[in-house]
């Protein structure tokens, strides 16, 4: 199946790139960079020398679509929904990493992000987190993979809010990321010599992935579900750990929640229950599509802890939109995805 990856020169596109390379169903035809148009991709990035024979191109969407079945964009948010839209007049099947078509609503796009560039494609849309849409998946057109916070958030709270176990506000997602999160860009803070030794928290209470863990927890909960999210950046390069303190509902041992966790991902190939007392680590999740998930209970404070590590540039980005395609194009989940994390 031949793809193309628009945005290849960005840190998703780019590990994009390096898991379709060892992918067997896909041919990669097409890759795009307005800023690096023109350039073999060797020359570029050296890593990829002697990999990839193939020069970025300018994006143009109506091309593209005769050259290719599917095409991944991992392209900025609202720059990439018109290139999708184009795409997708084509009969070419997308998933789009950005935050363009997550949200199903409208009004909170716009409150979020701005007049949406292609709300016709909003109903079309699959959120593709496949651990809670997997049968929508199956056969789709366009998947919105999400955010790689509220990966981190949802996978460890779903099997609580999908049996109302806990309540449905005041709900706290803390999460620490590593710096490639931001994307490859120049600015003051994400400098060495401002990160190293460093870590802060950052758009506290007013991240724009608050309303998308917001929107799948309330699917869940079949209520409405309202968290307090406060992100932090810490000198790492890869991966995000993630902390949710939530209120149980009723008496919930520690063991019994573990049970209720296990029991949700017992036939997941992606997420890993820790056994318990056993936390998750960076370092064990680096590079793979993996995220490893664990529960404690302060059952003298009444307060359900649940944790989360995952390599955001993986399951939190690229290795889920590959995850997604597969599921899409009708082949093995796990294609392409069952490397073993980077250790050490």
């Amino acid at each position: 199946m031949r793809v193309a990856v628009l945005g290849a020169s960005g840190y998703a596109g780019l590990e994009l790139l390096r898991i379709l390379l060892r992918h067997p169903g896909f041919e990669i035809a097409a890759i795009t960079s307005e800023q690096r148009a023109g350039e073999a991709v060797g020359e570029a990035f050296p890593s990829l020398r002697g990999q990839l024979d193939l020069a970025f191109e300018a994006v143009d969407p109506a091309r593209l679509a005769s050259k290719v079945d599917l095409a991944f964009a991992a392209l900025p948010h609202a720059a990439s929904a018109p290139s999708v839209a184009t795409l997708r007049r084509a009969g070419v099947a997308v998933v789009d990493l950005s935050a363009d078509f997550r949200l199903r609503d409208r009004d909170v796009y716009r409150q979020w992000y701005g007049e949406h560039p292609a709300p016709e494609l909003l109903a079309e849309a699959v959120y593709g987190l496949p651990e809670l849409h997997r049968e929508r998946l199956r056969g789709a057109s366009l998947a919105a993979c999400p955010g790689c916070y509220p990966t981190s958030a949802l996978l460890p709270l779903a099997p609580f809010l999908r049996d109302g176990w806990i309540e449905p506000t005041g709900i706290v997602v803390d999460s620490k990321s590593g710096v490639s999160g931001a994307g490859r860009k120049l600015e003051v803070g994400y400098l060495f010599a401002e990160l190293d030794e460093n870590a802060h928290a950052y758009q506290v209470a007013q991240h724009r992935h608050a309303p998308e863990i917001e929107q799948e927890a309330s699917g869940l909960a079949r209520e409405p579900v309202r968290i307090t999210f406060v992100p932090h950046l810490i000198p790492t390069i890869r991966g995000i750990v993630t902390s949710v303190y939530a209120r149980p509902r009723r008496p919930l041992s520690v063991e019994r929640a573990h049970e209720l966790l296990a029991a949700a991902y017992r036939d997941e190939r992606f997420v890993r229950v820790l056994p318990p007392g056993e936390t998750p680590r960076l370092s064990s999740v680096r590079g793979s599509n993996f995220c490893d998930v664990a529960v404690f209970a302060d059952e003298r404070n009444g307060t359900l802890v649940l944790l989360s590590a995952l390599d955001n540039l993986v399951k939190g980005a690229s290795g889920q939109a590959v995850q997604c395609a597969n599921l899409m194009r009708g082949l093995p989940e796990e294609m392409g995805l069952l490397e073993a994390p980077c250790v050490p």
